[in-house]
């Protein structure tokens, strides 16, 4: 170690250690611009130049090796009048009007200049002429800002082994950063890992997608924050691309008790926000959870999970789905003594009985429901439970996780026809192998990923013909993409903008009439606004109509004893901070108190309500778990070649002639040879997060400043 004096203030540090991250991290600011605490030492701002007693001149802190018995000064009037030189310097070439720098407020160059104080204007200044360029995904650059301060060429080629940016020469002899060959970034194999935004000093090189006014870490990761339960989704992609599986599936499970059957019916929303699909296409998220959760072993989480000590507490779950069986989970590992009660004959919800089985085979439900039995909850099915507020005798909590069962007739004419069918109903049937009372001829009426599960389900089940309509226009239809053209694929006929505006038939359904749908918007109160095209009256022929418009909470408004909402969901003071009903101890949670979403935020609901009901009944309500090994996530990434061309890796999906007349599985999912490579693809976003943020003057306590 070496005991050094800068200003006075003494200080022990490592020997050979750099002075100027000694004296930032010993609370002395010394001002700098090109140095940054992860990247090699430049020197060639001149921002931190000091004395060293004893020796002639000044010298840069950056490149200064720390010795026993140094003496350092970083203020005085000869160091002053050298900085303010050099500042004048990089200013000659910046733009003057800071007020149009999209980085304003918050601009190291910036605070810089307020702490070395105003520029004499003694250099003559000069426009260097680049134009913004803004043609690039994700990332902007904008040279006339730029200062040469070479933390972008360090952090590209030094920190992550890229070697995109490199020093230039124009014509006229003005440096300048730029791409190897002055192509876009994409055709000179950038990992658009953004490192080189996060450490710019100045607005030169910036995100394009930043500033959403959400957390850094959020807008940094957007995946990671899209999804409902907040999965570490590049962690585990990370471990994925490694073929540690078992890791994969444990960061998973952090956070989600059903892995598997995420991985084949999530709803994938982490996949709208991920930036890749700014590049060239989305990565394939859910294909790879799916691929990670069939080849875990359960190394790193069967029997090492959390299972707090017994607390006498009783807790019951009304509802075997998603929402609360997660809650059950959890409500167990914090040793409350929990029970389940489900009124159909399997737990599941709608994962078992509304989501078709080629889409989500029923033994995975069974193999993750009795992961969470075998925790130590007990399951009663085919038990339904009409007053919930007697629950309170027997048990300490009661949490009302009932989904949303029953289907919703639209009041049209023709809707009570006897072959007018309801989306919840017809599904739970198909489901249990049971008749539909379906005919040959269906018309769906719905847009949206349950409207094509009825659709399709007709189809394995026999129907000839298949129409689904909805008001939506295409582009705004709420199914997925691949749920649409799979569909089409299939043989079923999709008519986007349409009202129905009536059921036909006397004593049976003969078909439906439509409109078509000029506009379809909402009012600020959230009331359909629909405008008609006049004229565009029209009949389509069919024997069967099935509502999947919507469904509702499957309650008795006189017996349930709480106060219901809207669609007769469960009153709740708060849907994501305070679950708790209208009678005291009473909770609910998923589906039933927020409408019809999906399998990962019935899940999400779950664990919120877990963690409330644990506190209700005096625990800490912190839920988390560590499972998966710690990963040495390394920040040199290394060159790719096309990868900003590198396509998204398909499931392997059967014909559409094969799989239409069959309830079989029909996607199987990435191939072996596949996976590896859309691992391969992502940005690795989370890595920025480990780079260090600026110093600045603003950071340190008066009285402690150069």
């Amino acid at each position: 170690m070496a005991v050094i004096t800068i200003d006075g203030v003494r200080m022990e540090v490592p020997d050979g250690a750099n002075v100027l991250n000694a004296a930032l991290d010993n609370g002395v600011y010394i001002p700098h611009l090109c140095h940054h605490k992860d990247l090699s030492p430049l020197g060639s701002c001149r921002m931190c130049i000091v004395q060293v007693e004893g020796q002639e001149g000044v010298t840069t802190s950056c490149t200064l090796k720390a010795k026993d018995g140094m003496v350092i000064t970083t203020k005085n009037p000869e160091i002053e009048r050298l900085r303010m030189l050099a500042l004048e310097l990089l200013l000659a070439g910046h733009p003057e009007d800071c007020s149009t720098c999209p980085k304003y407020g918050h601009c190291e160059l910036q605070m810089l200049m307020q702490y070395i104080g105003p520029k004499t204007g003694r250099m003559k200044m000069r426009s260097k002429g680049f134009p913004e360029n803004e043609k690039n995904p994700l990332i902007v650059h904008d040279m006339n800002r730029c200062v040469l301060c070479g933390r972008c060429v360090r952090a590209c080629n030094d920190m992550k082994g890229v070697g995109v940016l490199q020093y230039k020469k124009k014509a006229d002899l003005e440096v300048y950063v730029g791409t190897l060959h002055d192509k876009l970034l994409k055709d000179e194999n950038c990992r658009f890992c953004g490192s080189c935004a996060e450490v710019c000093s100045t607005g030169t090189i910036r995100d394009m997608l930043m500033n959403t006014g959400l957390k850094k870490e959020d807008e940094i990761v957007p995946c990671r924050h899209a999804c409902p339960a907040h999965t570490d989704i590049p962690k585990y992609i990370r471990f994925v691309k490694e073929g540690n599986y078992d890791a994969a599936a444990a960061v998973i499970r952090e956070k989600v008790p059903f892995p598997t059957t995420l991985g084949y019916i999530c709803t994938h929303v982490c996949e709208l926000s991920c930036k890749r699909k700014e590049v060239n296409e989305a990565m394939a998220i859910r294909d790879i959870k799916r691929y990670a959760a069939e080849h875990d072993t359960g190394l790193y989480w069967k029997g090492k999970g959390k299972q707090l000590p017994d607390t006498g507490k009783k807790v019951c779950v009304v509802g075997g789905g998603p929402a609360g069986l997660t809650a059950a989970y959890y409500l167990r590992k914090q040793g409350h003594d929990v029970t389940v009660k489900e009124a159909l004959p399997t737990v599941g919800g709608y994962m078992a009985y509304g989501i078709p089985a080629y889409r989500l085979p029923r033994d995975i439900i069974a193999s993750e429901a009795k992961v969470i039995e075998d925790q130590g909850v007990k399951i009663e099915v085919n038990t339904r439970v009409e007053k919930p507020v007697e629950l309170l005798k027997e048990y300490d909590a009661v949490l009302l996780a009932l989904g949303n069962h029953k289907g919703v007739r639209l009041p049209m004419k023709g809707s009570n026809l006897p072959e007018v069918l309801v989306n919840a109903d017809f599904l739970e049937k198909a489901s249990k192998g049971e008749e539909t009372g379906m005919g040959k001829r269906i018309i769906v009426l719905g847009g949206g990923n349950v409207a094509f599960d009825c659709a399709r389900t007709a189809k394995r089940l026999g129907a000839e013909e298949i129409h689904l309509a909805c008001l939506e226009a295409r582009a705004a239809m709420t199914a997925d993409d691949e749920e649409i053209e799979q569909a089409m694929e299939e043989g079923i006929f999709v008519h986007p903008a349409q009202t129905f505006e009536a059921i036909t038939g006397d004593e049976h359904v003969t078909g439906v009439d439509f409109m078509n749908v000029e506009s379809f918007t909402f009012d600020e109160n959230r009331r359909a606004i629909i405008k008609k095209e006049e004229g565009s009256e029209h009949h389509i022929d069919g024997d069967t109509v099935i509502f999947a418009t919507g469904q509702w909470t499957d309650v008795d408004p006189e017996t349930i004893g709480l106060t219901l909402g809207r669609a007769q969901s469960i009153a709740v003071k708060d849907i994501e901070n305070d679950k708790s009903a209208s009678v005291e101890g009473i909770f609910a949670a998923g589906d039933c108190i927020y409408g019809t979403k999906s399998v990962i935020a019935a899940i999400e609901s779950g664990r919120e309500a877990a963690s409330q009901i644990d506190k209700y009944l005096g625990g800490d309500g912190d839920i988390t778990e560590k499972l998966a090994p710690e990963q040495d996530a390394s920040m040199y990434i290394g060159q790719f070649e096309g990868f900003g061309y590198e396509p998204r890796r398909k499931t392997v999906i059967d014909a559409p002639e094969v799989r239409q007349c069959t309830m079989a599985l029909y996607d199987h999912g990435l191939s072996d040879e596949d996976i590896c490579g859309e691992a391969s693809r992502c940005l690795q976003c989370d890595l920025r997060l480990k780079i260090s943020g600026p110093k600045t003057w603003g950071d340190f306590t008066e009285g402690k400043e150069a």
